[in-house]
């Protein structure tokens, strides 16, 4: 007997070199209590955009991600925008830079810090 099926939706993802950096940075604090938080605020060109900081508060509502050691905090109103987008870390020409792949977003921006839903 099968009851109603139970939606849950899928936590954030963390790539290799996301936590490879978050772990260098942590080490360069010399802070084990540091968690990297992600969060979504409103602006930005398409409508809202990514936020990345340190965090050694947890607060009550942020659902905790941890892999390899590490863990990626996520506040109750940004997790929404967040189910199953994966935080990566690219060096690149521009810079080196946090940036989140977001199968939810409906648009990005060119500098791919903004999205719409």
């Amino acid at each position: 007997m099968s009851g109603p099926e139970i939606y849950t939706p899928q936590a954030l993802l963390v790539s290799d070199s996301a936590v490879a950096k978050v772990k260098s940075l942590i080490d360069e604090e010399g802070n084990n209590d540091l968690k990297l938080r992600v969060y979504v605020t409103g602006g930005g060109c398409s409508g809202f955009q990514y936020g990345f900081t340190f965090d050694e508060v947890v607060a009550e509502d942020d659902s905790i991600v941890e892999r390899d050691g590490i863990k990626v905090l996520v506040d109750a109103l940004s997790y929404p925008y967040l189910a199953g987008a994966k935080v990566d870390y690219e060096e690149g020409l521009q810079g080196s830079k946090f940036v989140i792949q977001n199968p939810n977003a409906s648009s990005t921006c060119g500098c791919g810090s903004s999205f719409s839903i």
